[in-house]
């Protein structure tokens, strides 16, 4: 009987597995089953607690403490100080365990969406997720920022509804929700027994066995085949409506269905594996990890459900062949083929988290970096447990693992040398504001480039520039909390106390109208001087074209002829990429031109790459002022949870911020009211303490960037006033 084997059983295979010379060098055997998982959801769903469960129930650690470190402790998967003190989870830590014949790496992931960037990274690198949801409050916006995270790198997952010991949770309603907003075929696979108070276990539908967790810590599993009295019609009623969605996605059982045939726990089992892995279905599992209940039965639901490591199709691009996808074997015979997904400064050098593809990784072997050629040795490779790391001397394909002595960038991509093959990249969202900082005292002014190198290194969404003009140092992020958390960071591990000013949005610039240019640029200094002429025209990009391209900007190139010689095509675009990192309104990153460049002229003598890339450049400045240019600003999706009584207030103060009210939801039991609006970036500062004020500090939100939108005409010419001036003074 799977769910009633007992914990000791678990404690007793790991404490085996760890004690055995070659496993504590290897990191796992190859007969064992092997998961990647990750555990993601919406900020407050309880997703370090699952985890700290999960860590107890497989004999990593001996005790279960609280996420916001009441007890001095804190959460194990919360190492950074900064964690336990604001009780949230802010970068991805990793760890493994051992759950009865499988191997699980977990990645315990952020929920807030000023660190969006933790939960791509690892999703990229994972095979299975694990996606939380609160009983109370259901699929909230960051739920949905996941669930797109998820289909877009294809990750399998399952579903746990935690905290069903809140008073109104209601597990069907958050059911309701996975398939109508998140548009998944989820169905339980478990009816809880009892709610809120009275909530003490569950019954499994596909074996029809109740479950109940006793014991101070829920370690005590009570297997029985009598279901609750109370319950027995509705186990009956949600066990048909498991039957149905997995037959609408599997065919082996719609056959059965029709046949009026009952599948066996093993059909049911094959059905729901097969149609997880791919995609199509979803099922749901019951539980309260504060309270420690049904994270054991969660346990098996990965084991039985989420795909081995050679399951997923994984791609890697083939630089040879114009990129082309190719699907990489998962074998630990083929040859290496990894993904550095992360990298971390630790006081013994960097840290590089990897995943392998393909092949095998050893100790002392020579590996090579496909993106800029580098041959390194490994010198230490270790498994990671929150911050504790164990070291091995070898790994192999579907691990995780972390490095030492590796100098690389976030995503680059590891093989023997012999591959042009590089793992596809990560999708990294647009950063909203920027910050100008610099430290308190320029004695610091060493530590100070030290922590930005540091952390862009870390972070992708992280962007570190220096304006040419001002000098000072502009760091631009996913939000507040994001450059919050850095600027915080500099003080505590580099000592660097900083100085910063008011934020600042991050504008964009584009064009209205096509318009031509016919430019010449002409300098004669004595000796060799510059000639270009450039002619074409600009055109505006639409956002589907842009997507389409995958790029913000196009650069069409229909010369005929060698008016323009063929070398210096590469200036011509190296000129339009200049012109477009500063707009003419407020010197703002331009999006959405297309540049095509139709002919010219050339000197025999005079002209050179620097002379046809200034040309190109001022021709595309002047064009783009005469092209009905505009200022576009960054609209943010922003959802407002408070309770009813309060809605009034949520709602004045969203349409005070001119934001565009999309829909204003009240709870079931009507205590609860969910506001869902899009409001300009430029409007949100300092909305927090409005809304806590305003609600007596019940109410919350968040927000995440949604799409750039053109400014209104008076806004866009006090900007451009504003940027003129600041222009002037700084002359």
């Amino acid at each position: 009987m799977p769910w009633a084997s007992s914990l000791a059983g678990s404690h007793n295979v790991l404490t085996s597995l760890l004690n055995d010379t070659n496993s504590a060098n290897r990191y796992f055997s190859s007969h064992i089953k092997h998961r990647n998982i990750g555990i993601s959801a919406h900020i407050d769903s309880g997703k370090t607690t699952l985890t700290e469960r999960i860590l107890f129930y497989t004999g990593r650690i001996n005790s279960i403490h609280d996420v916001r470190g009441k007890d001095g402790v804190g959460a194990k998967m919360d190492s950074m100080d900064l964690e336990r003190e604001k009780g949230i989870t802010i970068q991805s830590a990793a760890t493994f365990c051992q759950w009865k014949d499988a191997h699980i790496n977990i990645i315990d992931t952020p929920g807030h969406v000023d660190f969006t960037i933790e939960v791509e990274r690892a999703l990229r690198v994972l095979d299975g997720g694990v996606l939380v949801l609160c009983g109370v409050s259901g699929v909230q916006s960051q739920s949905l920022t996941v669930d797109r995270q998820m289909k877009r790198y294809n990750v399998p997952r399952v579903a746990f509804v935690n905290k069903l010991d809140r008073t109104g949770s209601n597990p069907w309603k958050v059911i309701e929700d996975l398939r109508n907003q998140l548009k998944l075929n989820a169905a339980a696979v478990q009816v809880p027994i009892g709610l809120e108070g009275d909530h003490v276990g569950v019954v499994d539908l596909i074996e029809m066995k109740a479950l109940t967790f006793e014991g101070e810590k829920g370690e005590n599993i009570i297997v029985s085949d009598e279901i609750p009295s109370d319950l027995v019609d509705m186990v009956e009623e949600k066990r048909t409506e498991l039957i149905e969605n997995l037959a609408n996605a599997d065919d082996e059982i719609a056959e059965m269905f029709l046949m009026e045939e009952t599948p066996s726990v093993e059909d049911m089992k094959a059905a729901i594996r097969r149609q997880t892995i791919a995609c199509k279905f979803a099922p749901v599992f019951m539980g309260s990890a504060f309270k420690n209940k049904g994270v054991q039965a969660l346990l098996d639901g990965v084991v039985d459900y989420l795909p081995e490591p050679v399951e997923k199709p994984n791609f890697a691009l083939d630089r040879s062949q114009k990129e082309e996808p190719v699907q990489v074997t998962g074998k630990s015979d083929d040859p290496l083929l990894a993904l550095a997904f992360k990298v971390e400064e630790t006081p013994f050098g960097q840290l590089t988290y990897m995943r392998i593809y393909q092949g095998m990784l050893k100790k002392g072997n020579q590996i090579t970096n496909v993106n800029d050629g580098k041959k390194i040795k490994l010198a230490r490779i270790v498994r990671m447990h929150s911050d504790d790391m164990e070291d091995i001397t070898e790994a192999g394909a579907g691990e995780v693992v972390a490095m030492f002595g590796v100098d690389c960038r976030s995503m680059d991509t590891f093989s023997e040398g012999n591959m042009n093959l590089a793992m596809s990249s990560m999708y990294v969202p647009q950063a909203v504001m920027s910050l100008a900082i610099k430290p308190a005292n320029s004695k610091m002014q060493n530590n100070f480039g030290k922590a930005l190198n540091k952390f862009s290194k870390e972070d992708p969404t992280l962007r570190v520039k220096v304006d040419d003009e001002t000098k000072e140092t502009i760091i631009s992020g996913m939000g507040e909390l994001h450059l919050e958390v850095y600027i915080e960071r500099m003080k505590r591990e580099y000592n660097v106390d900083v100085i910063s000013g008011q934020p600042n949005v991050n504008y964009k610039e584009t064009i209205s109208q096509k318009t031509e240019f016919d430019w010449l640029h002409k300098k004669q200094t004595g000796g060799s001087g510059q000639y270009a002429k450039v002619i074409g025209y600009i055109e505006p990009l639409t956002p589907e074209e842009q997507e389409e391209l995958g790029t913000t900007n196009d650069f069409v190139n229909e010369c005929i002829g060698t008016n323009i010689p063929p070398e210096y095509y590469s200036s011509c675009q190296k000129g339009v990429t200049d012109a477009m990192t500063e707009g003419s309104l407020v010197g703002s990153e331009v999006e959405g031109v297309r540049v095509v460049l139709q002919d010219g002229a050339h000197h025999a003598v005079d002209s050179s790459d620097q002379a046809f890339r200034t040309c190109t450049a001022n021709a595309i400045r002047d064009a783009m002022k005469r092209a009905r240019p505009s200022v576009l600003e960054p609209i943010m999706a922003v959802e407002v949870d408070s309770p009813t009584e309060f809605q009034g207030t949520v709602v004045a103060g969203v349409n005070r911020r001119m934001g565009l009210i999309n829909s204003s939801d009240v709870s079931e039991d009507g205590s609860n009211v969910k506001v869902l609006a899009d409001v300009p970036l430029a409007n949100m500062f300092g909305y927090s303490t409005e809304l806590r004020s305003g609600t007596q500090g019940k109410g919350e939100f968040t927000m995440e960037y949604s799409r750039h939108v053109a400014v209104p005409k008076n806004i866009q010419e006090e900007l451009t006033k504003k940027f003129q001036q600041e222009r002037e003074a700084a002359a």
